[in-house]
């Protein structure tokens, strides 16, 4: 948002834009920045039961405010349909989403405004170019000088390394090269609100760091970011606050630490070999194993551990997310 101001003569400088409004470069049209308000989603009392009978979401209530938001369960967990119900593609069954004061039921259109969308299982025009489906989601984004949106266009096939891919068919990109195209078609149109569904799916471990580094640089601005993932290093590196979805419930809503602070004292590594390494996987979580001259170096996430050479460990993200889910499905004494 800004306002535009025609000074004839102003001297070019890092301030000074292309002008999507008055169509031409500066210096004869300067740009003052006016401050961007906070961004913030409000859900409360969500549901979803599908004409099946399925219920996908329970009694979801989740605020989500400017930065990144990780959105973390085991597949079917119910991330999905939250999401497209976010991005008005689905429609509840019962309770409340209100963005930035907008109605979901009511304002449809003013919050679509707010949104950029990188579905789970996105799909192009079959006999578009790269550059002209991204030219064709800028568009949809609300760029109408066609300067603009080409240099927009360039600017983010760099960023996600498909600039020399520019003109192949969009269709017939690789997996991951497709992924990223459906990256940029989420981001470039500016969105207020960002929502990317199991984004790093297809990705090689080169393009996922990429990819996260984009998210870094931009949750530092006055933005929501909202990954869904069932991948708990897309969370852990670049999130400040998440959810964890479980069978349609949220189980734990709070920082990445808070949750790592439940698994303390239940994460252990110890070596281990033959019979009581298989007697191991039976009994607890295994989260690494790495072979050793004498057997396997182990590992491993329960309530209780009685191994004498096993050492406490300081646990990550992953182990939490481990440990939490076993608890999850322990039977209640």
């Amino acid at each position: 948002m800004h306002l535009y101001l025609n000074i004839l003569r102003q001297p070019y400088n890092q301030s000074t834009k292309y002008c999507n409004k008055c169509n031409f470069f500066l210096p004869s049209c300067v740009i003052i920045p006016i401050q961007p308000q906070d961004v913030k989603i409000e859900i409360r009392g969500l549901s979803k039961i599908y004409p099946n009978g399925k219920h996908a979401l329970s009694d979801i209530n989740l605020t989500i405010e400017n930065g990144m938001f990780g959105l973390l369960g085991p597949n079917g967990a119910g991330k999905s349909s939250l999401m497209r119900i976010l991005v008005t593609l689905l429609t509840p069954t019962t309770g409340e989403v209100s963005v930035n004061g907008f109605d979901l039921m009511k304002d449809r259109g003013e919050i679509r405004k707010m949104l950029g969308y990188l579905p789970q299982d996105f799909r192009f025009f079959s006999k578009l170019k790269t550059w002209e489906f991204l030219d064709y989601a800028a568009g949809l984004g609300g760029i109408r000088s066609k300067i603009l949106r080409h240099s927009k266009v360039d600017e983010w096939l760099e960023k996600v390394g498909l600039f020399d891919a520019r003109d192949r068919q969009a269709n017939n990109l690789s997996g991951g090269m497709k992924r990223r195209l459906g990256i940029a078609q989420a981001l470039i149109g500016d969105p207020r609100i960002i929502i990317v569904d199991e984004p790093t799916t297809g990705l090689d471990p080169e393009e996922r760091i990429r990819f996260r580094n984009i998210l870094s640089e931009l949750s530092q601005q006055d933005i929501i970011i909202l990954l869904s993932t069932h991948i708990v290093g897309d969370i852990s590196s670049v999130c400040h606050d998440l959810a964890l979805l479980n069978e349609g419930e949220v189980r734990f809503n709070g920082s990445p630490q808070a949750l790592i602070e439940k698994a303390r004292g239940h994460v252990w590594q110890a070596e281990t070999a033959g019979v009581e390494y298989d007697i191991l996987k039976e009994k607890y979580a295994v989260t690494s194993t790495i072979p050793t001259e004498e057997g396997w170096e182990v590992q491993l996430v329960g309530e209780r551990l009685d191994m004498p050479q096993a050492v406490s460990i300081e646990p990550n993200l992953e182990h939490a997310y481990v440990y939490f889910m076993e608890s999850l499905t322990e039977p209640s004494n």
